[in-house]
């Protein structure tokens, strides 16, 4: 019984903790600070006892890697697909089965 009410101590915690910190880094988007560190710390704490923290926050690593490449040029760096585990082929037989559709024909 003490374990679980340890437990829920904790999750309580890093909930107001996480909470308290997403919302000081929206508002520091409107006035100055370091509002998307400031979001991406508070995401990271919420990340350790909730599942939605955690898959908004890989979402945002993988926009922010994004445009960090799409910025920078990185000749190096793979295409987002690629990184995933898509080979070209599947990739392009997406795109091109996505363009069929848009054109109005399909299979």
């Amino acid at each position: 019984m003490l374990n679980e009410t340890l437990k829920q101590a904790k999750r309580a915690i890093v909930a107001i903790v996480g909470f308290t910190l997403l919302t000081l880094g929206v508002v520091m988007l409107v006035t100055p600070g370091p509002g998307w560190a400031v979001i991406l710390l508070g995401l990271s704490i919420l990340a350790i006892e909730f599942v939605w923290a955690r898959r908004l926050l890989k979402r945002l690593k993988r926009a922010g890697n994004d445009i960090k490449n799409s910025i920078f040029n990185n000749r190096g760096a793979k295409p987002d697909s690629q990184a995933r585990g898509e080979d070209s082929a599947a990739s392009q037989s997406r795109q091109s089965g996505a363009h069929r559709e848009t054109l109005g024909g399909g299979s």
